[in-house]
């Protein structure tokens, strides 16, 4: 193959046969780089991309599976063993669901299967699996532009992320499959790309993770099944991402969790039987968390824990196995709470433990049945409740053992 790019000129079209290729390539700036054959759909991707294989040679060979080049396109290809890919240490890592990981960041170098550094590129249509690194790695470099299209790509059992995008870089990551992977499949450091219609399951970390200062815009994911949170994002409060109109279900820990001091703002996501919360948010995070539906995970439609600062607002909580809204015990945590519908969660529609201040305005809270109150207020917490309809048939409509303000409130026993 890299004989072929070799002697091609901008605009040209290097056509792959189908085989195996023992090699590294090398792309060229506005080169189309594709494998032969129509877009037949395959087990996993494309056909064609199935049957042209690059096969990096594990440890011997040096430098990405195929770097990409300005302008130039990869269209088609199976690229592996890029790199050591240890079995043994993805089951563990798995099975721990990566709590004994070293905390590396997505930026630290390495080499992918397909590496983008910057130049604005298109990769498309790949399977990209049992790499040592990244299946797919983005980089941006000062003052160069960086903004690759990255999409209808496959990535899984890499030893990273399945995508990862870093340091500056703008790509557009859309319709992706990543699954499986060591990190989360489709990852960020610094990093402010679109993040658009990719589907991430079963990977060790988060299905998307967020981290370091980046701000990607996270619309029309689904994020499943992973070992950790669908979304994950952590690391500082200039972590800001837009995280909107996902679905995020069956996740080992909450749908979507926010952490470290990040500030994300989580809007009309979907978040589903997920093992933990729908939506959390711990240790300094400072979400803004707006019109999402939250239901039937194992904890709190929206869990919040020590130390946090949050806004609840338009938020639809129902039928979760603990409460609507939970905010467990700490230090120096508030939050507002306002407009939201809270209804038939298994105990309380909100949970207010020690150390806490919340403002809870124009809500609607109620459950058909059950002996808990509809609020419980725990001593050595504060809470004011203005202009809200709460609807019960338990002990209480607000049981107070905290310090509480109730001001234009409507209580509709049943």
């Amino acid at each position: 193959i890299q004989e072929g790019i070799d002697a091609a000129s901008f605009g040209d079209m290097v056509l792959v046969n189908a085989g195996t290729y023992s090699e590294r390539i090398v792309l060229k700036k506005g080169v189309v780089v594709r494998s032969s054959g129509a877009d037949a759909k395959g087990k996993l991707g494309l056909k064609r991309a199935e049957l042209t294989i690059i096969d990096g040679g594990k440890e011997n060979g040096s430098g990405a599976g195929v770097e990409m080049a300005e302008g130039a396109t990869l269209d088609g290809f199976t690229v592996r063993n890029v790199g050591v890919y240890d079995d043994e240490s993805w089951k563990k890592h798995f099975a721990t669901q990566g709590e004994e990981q070293s905390y590396e960041h997505i930026g630290e170098p390495g080499v992918a299967g397909i590496s983008s550094v910057g130049v604005t590129c298109t990769i498309r249509n790949n399977i990209v699996h049992h790499v040592g690194y990244s299946g797919i790695g983005i980089l941006g470099v000062k003052n160069k532009k960086c903004e690759p299209l990255v999409e209808k790509n496959v990535c899984y059992r890499n030893m990273g992320g399945g995508i990862g995008s870093m340091k500056g870089s703008k790509a557009t990551i859309r319709n992706n499959i990543c699954f499986e992977n060591f990190y989360a499949g489709i990852g960020h450091d610094a990093a402010s790309p679109k993040v658009l219609g990719n589907i991430c399951y079963g990977n060790v970390r988060a299905g998307i993770g967020i981290s370091e200062g980046a701000s990607p815009e996270v619309r029309g994911n689904k994020c499943y099944r992973n070992r950790r949170a669908g979304i994950g994002v952590r690391t500082g409060n200039d972590t800001q991402p837009l995280i909107e109109d996902n679905d995020c279900y069956e996740n080992d820990m909450a749908g979507i969790g926010a952490r470290e001091n990040a500030s994300p703002t989580i809007r009309k996501n979907r978040c589903y039987r997920n093992k933990l919360a729908g939506i959390g948010s711990r240790t300094g995070a400072t979400p803004r968390i707006v019109g999402n539906e939250c239901y039937e995970n194992e904890k709190a439609g929206i869990g919040q824990m020590s130390g946090t600062q949050t806004v609840l607002i338009g938020n639809f909580l129902h039928h979760n196995k603990t409460s609507g809204i939970g905010f467990a015990s700490g230090k120096n945590g508030k939050s507002r709470v306002e407009k939201n519908r809270i209804v038939d969660n298994a105990k309380v529609a909100v949970g207010i433990n020690p150390g806490w201040k919340v403002e809870l305005i124009d809500n609607e809270l109620s459950r058909k049945g059950g002996l808990p109150p509809i609020v419980m207020v725990f001593a050595g917490s504060e809470a004011t409740f203005k202009d809200n309809v709460i609807r019960c048939g338990g002990v209480a409509g607000i049981r107070v053992a905290g310090t509480v303000n109730a001001v234009n409130n409507r209580f509709e026993g049943t």
